[in-house]
């Protein structure tokens, strides 16, 4: 069965997690992004499977296609 990421505000004050842990989307993006490898973060975190780290990343980049970018103008 696939894991899903939920928002809890009463878990890690609504940060998205994967469901039935108090694993955040953000930290599996720092976990990959210090140099750890998926087949790293199954050893370190047993509970995990593959389908949730691919998740949390399909989960991050839905967020970042939908982000709204704007340029800021500096006045001096």
């Amino acid at each position: 069965m696939t894991k899903k990421i939920v928002i809890d505000s009463e878990v890690l004050s609504g940060k998205p997690i994967i469901d039935g842990t108090r694993i955040s989307v953000e930290f599996v993006l720092e976990l990959l992004s210090s140099g750890m490898s998926i087949d790293d973060i199954l050893k370190e975190y047993p509970h995990l499977s593959r389908e949730d780290v691919l998740t949390a990343l399909k989960y991050a980049t839905n967020v970042l296609q939908n982000e709204e970018v704007y340029n800021i103008i500096k006045v001096a």
